[in-house]
């Protein structure tokens, strides 16, 4: 008796031989942009600190340090998606690295928050670059069956960038100066360039959009302005403010703008259609939404962690382990769960896990036992882990395998977007409840210096080292304000993530879907022969 043939491969041989050594390559690439953001968050107390130890920034010049880079990478990833469908995955790849390692030289000898802010964007350009490339090549380097462990391990790459990323902070900033943070990114990307360059295989779309230059400018104005005054509400504790008023209406009416330029584009940044499919509109909201909760409350653990507890930066790192540890545990083992019990059910109880670990957040004090948050933070990383891996897999299997770029980019920018605004939104509940508890305490001081001292723990701590002996006073009413900040904050984080949980419990598919859809003919993308 015949046995039936073989499914028909899609991928080459010589690359199929090799297709787990580029996915290790295209992880590097990886590990170096989300490590670059796991890095700052041990360094930003550092950063705040005033000059020759840090840059003196304030609260809302760290949030913009860390959201020009976001915002720049959300706006681009699209079109750096198109761009690599157009004129090949590999050369976008290299070309990003080269632009992010440029940008971290830079931002390593700024002089003032304001070049460490522009430098950032700089890396945010590179990083446009870089992250929907990888995607899109993996998808077109594995066979269709094997694509969800792959993605299952791409995704444990963030993971191990959140892990290495604290400590190697940590690490440096006990023994070098703040900057070290970004150089260190420099090596990384001469070693991703030469193994990129010799493994890698390049490919494109055979029939690629058009970059929409309209909808890039409107895009990143709108969020760049709504973004702005969002910050701005919470640095003056007052969201009735004009000037907040004014550029956040401004910020949503250019967004709204960019939608319907969108709709009505030949070839448009972001094609509105796909978001029809309801299944794939949650599974981006998800990625949004967990980002929007976790950003928020990464940027203020930190504080809590070195500013009310007292810990070093590389105690930090290493008290944030168990985060990145559980998604490196979880992240690749989450479809199994899929496969079990269907993707509503585990990216719901994923959500659901978050919800409640940020939740905690508002249980913790100054003398919480460690073990608390050490746990806390790692059921934190398994949440995370359970949504992550499922949606990704959705979002990259919804659209044929010649969009694997545009489909990257869509996933990846609403994560940035997401995660921007979840520093924006949440980083300014932090401001406002800071700012009213601590009020009652700086009454003493000077107009001027009352105000700068009201923003962030950081702030008031630092006026308190500058006044002696008659400062000491403020420090104890400094942490207690943080505490009840970080208190409101993690509830709105927690109620975010609840949100989320009831998006895709509402939209997700119970199972994995049978049988694929067939797929259009010449939807397969063309391997070219690499032009080194």
């Amino acid at each position: 008796m015949t046995s039936p043939a073989a499914p028909a491969r899609r991928v080459p041989e010589a690359v199929h031989r090799r297709r787990w050594a580029i996915l290790g390559v295209l992880m590097l690439s990886l590990l170096i942009v989300v490590l670059d953001n796991s890095i700052l968050n041990v360094a930003v107390k550092t950063i705040a600190t005033p000059a020759p130890t840090g840059l003196g920034a304030t609260q809302s010049e760290l949030e913009w340090a860390i959201n020009s880079y976001t915002l720049v990478f959300a706006g681009l990833l699209f079109s750096a998606g198109l761009l690599g469908d157009r004129i090949g995955r590999k050369k976008v790849l290299i070309g990003g690295l080269a632009v992010f390692g440029a940008g971290s030289a830079l931002a390593a000898f700024s002089g003032s928050p304001v070049e460490l802010i522009t430098f950032r964007a700089v890396m945010g350009l590179g990083a446009a670059l870089v992250m929907p490339a990888t995607l899109a090549v993996l998808i077109n380097v594995f066979e269709r069956d094997e694509q969800p462990k792959a993605i299952g391990i791409w995704a444990g790459g963030v993971g191990i960038a959140i892990a290495v990323g604290p400590i190697t902070g940590g690490l440096l900033l006990d023994h070098f100066w703040w900057g070290s943070v970004f150089l260190v990114n420099v090596p990384v990307v001469v070693l991703a360039v030469a193994l990129m360059l010799w493994l890698v295989p390049d490919s494109r779309d055979p029939n690629p959009g058009h970059i929409d230059p309209l909808g890039v400018v409107l895009s990143v104005a709108g969020l760049v302005l709504l973004v702005y005054g969002i910050i701005k509400g919470g640095q003056l504790a007052d969201f009735t403010d004009p000037v907040v008023l004014s550029t956040t209406g401004a910020g949503l009416a250019v967004l709204a703008a960019f939608v319907v330029v969108e709709k009505r584009s030949d070839h448009p940044s972001i094609d509105m259609g796909y978001f029809r499919d309801k299944v794939f509109s949650a599974a981006i909201a998800a990625i949004a939404l967990v980002f929007f909760a976790l950003m928020g409350v990464t940027f203020f653990a930190v504080f809590y962690i070195q500013s009310v507890r007292g810990y070093s930066p590389l105690e930090t790192g290493l008290l944030m382990l168990p985060l990145a540890a559980a998604q490196m545990i979880f992240a690749p083992r989450a479809r199994l769960l899929v496969d079990r019990f269907g993707d509503k059910a585990t990216t719901t109880a994923g959500l659901v896990v978050l919800a409640a670990t940020l939740a905690a957040f508002a249980t913790l004090d100054a003398d919480t036992p460690l073990w608390i948050l050490e746990a806390v933070f790692f059921l934190m990383g398994a949440g995370m882990a359970h949504v992550m891996t499922p949606v990704s897999v959705l979002i990259m299997q919804a659209l044929p395998r010649e969009k694997a770029g545009s489909a990257s980019a869509l996933s990846n920018t609403f994560r940035q977007v997401g995660g921007a605004l979840g520093i924006a939104v949440l980083g300014s509940v932090l401001s406002t409840a800071y700012r009213n508890a601590i009020e009652d305490e700086l009454g003493a001081l000077p107009p001027g210096t009352r105000h700068a001292a009201g923003e962030s723990i950081e702030a008031t701590l630092a006026v308190a080292d500058r006044l002696g002996a008659r400062g000491e006073g403020l420090v104890g009413p400094a942490n207690d304000a943080f505490l009840h900040a970080m208190h409101v904050t993690a509830l709105w984080g927690a109620g975010v993530a609840a949100v989320g949980a009831v998006v895709v419990a509402v939209f997700l598919p119970g199972r994995t879907p049978g049988p694929e859809k067939a797929e259009e003919a010449g939807e397969d993308a063309e391997l070219v022969p690499a032009a080194d």
